[in-house]
């Protein structure tokens, strides 16, 4: 074929209209091409994890109790209270089961395929299974639950979207409460000490927070179509620019969405509360085991507090909460040993005890997506 007969086919083909049954078998082909998110282990990050881990025993074996005082812990967990640990396991359950409705809220109605509340349970256990193996605030979990609902038939912009709104709903609770129960320990509205790095300086992040949220739920949600005239008379940069524009729009799309939830109070910003309230409970049990809690207030932002070492690149955030926790606890003033023991006792709980049953629906979560494949081509 000459060159001149190929560039008149390639006009021809380019002149055809787009039908939606090329669209969607482009989008199938797409999806087929993404695998499930598996962990893939290399022998020096597998050896980082386990010098790794091994420091983080060995200080808290070690270096803590000579700090702390090694009998006071000894004596504070041979006389931990059975009862109180029974009421730290009963919340944990708890608040991942307003996890597990909160995500149903969000990801069910109106979607493509509705989710059933077993299914719903899969993808977040198998996303918490994947947070616990992976770092900067469990993007592991948010890869996994992100791939099951494109496997479901959301598109991508709905995924994004429904994301968005997710986790909106949810740290708006954190945030709201940095400031709320910062600024009121700092102002005496709430009993309890006040150390200003640990109620004032959180709060401060907090409205700065809520502040870029507020000012992204400004941008139009139909951005990239907005641009779409600069894409025609522009060239490469321009329609860069108008892929970008997916990502401010999405964002405004999910924030306006959580809001309209927020504005109208239904089962999912419940399941948003009953997860932080249970979890917060489990670590007010764990105090209770083995000592005395602190008031309330103080309490919530130890907790809190303690979660922004989530954001450091640990896995799962193993060391960063909990050395956040304590630190945040002994600078209220809550003895060293009794703040060692609760917070790992709640880690224990919060932290490990739901690995396993998160694995478990890892395996559920495939044999899940293979059925809807099925029914899909059945379809």
């Amino acid at each position: 074929m000459s060159d001149e007969a190929r560039v008149r086919e390639q006009r021809h083909e380019a002149m055809k209209p787009w039908s939606p049954k090329t669209a969607i078998e482009l989008e199938r082909e797409a999806l087929e091409d993404e695998e499930m998110p598996r962990i893939r282990v290399s022998r020096k990050a597998a050896a980082l994890g386990v010098l790794f881990v091994v420091s983080v025993i060995a200080f808290f074996v070690v270096v803590l109790p000579q700090l702390a005082g090694l009998d006071d812990t000894i004596d504070r967990i041979r006389d931990g209270d059975p009862w109180w640990l029974a009421v730290a396991f009963v919340c944990t359950g708890l608040s991942f089961a307003g996890y597990v409705l909160q995500f149903h809220g969000v990801f069910s109605p109106g979607a493509p395929r509705e989710l059933r509340p077993s299914e719903a349970y899969q993808v977040t256990m198998a996303a918490l299974a994947a947070t616990r193996l992976f770092a900067a605030a469990g993007a592991g979990g948010l890869a996994l639950q992100a791939w099951a609902m494109r496997r479901s038939g959301m598109s991508r912009r709905m995924v994004a979207d429904r994301t968005i709104t997710f986790l909106v709903l949810q740290y708006w609770i954190y945030v709201a409460a940095l400031v709320v129960f910062g600024l009121g320990l700092d102002a005496g509205i709430f009993s309890g000490s006040a150390p200003f790095a640990v109620t004032v300086l959180p709060a401060i992040l907090g409205i700065v927070a809520m502040t870029i949220a507020g000012l992204l739920a400004l941008t139009p949600t139909d951005l990239q179509r907005r641009l779409e005239h600069i894409t025609r008379e522009g060239g490469r940069f321009a329609r860069l620019a108008q892929r970008l524009a997916n990502v401010p729009a999405a964002v405004s799309t999910g924030l306006r969405a959580a809001i309209a939830h927020m504005r109208h109070p239904d089962r999912t910003v419940g399941g948003a509360f009953a997860y932080w309230g249970f979890n917060i409970a489990v670590l007010w049990a764990a105090f209770h085991a083995f000592g005395e809690s602190p008031p309330m207030a103080v309490l919530i932002m130890i907790y809190f507090v303690g979660m922004l070492g989530n954001l450091l690149p640990l896995p799962g955030g193993v060391g960063g909460v909990d050395g956040g926790m304590i630190g945040a606890s002994i600078a209220f003033g809550v003895p060293s040993s009794l703040a060692i023991v609760a917070v790992l006792t709640y880690r224990a709980f919060a932290f490990w005890l739901p690995t396993l049953p998160g694995i478990v629906a890892y395996f559920q979560l495939r044999r899940t997506v293979a059925r809807w494949k099925a029914e899909a081509a059945a379809v």
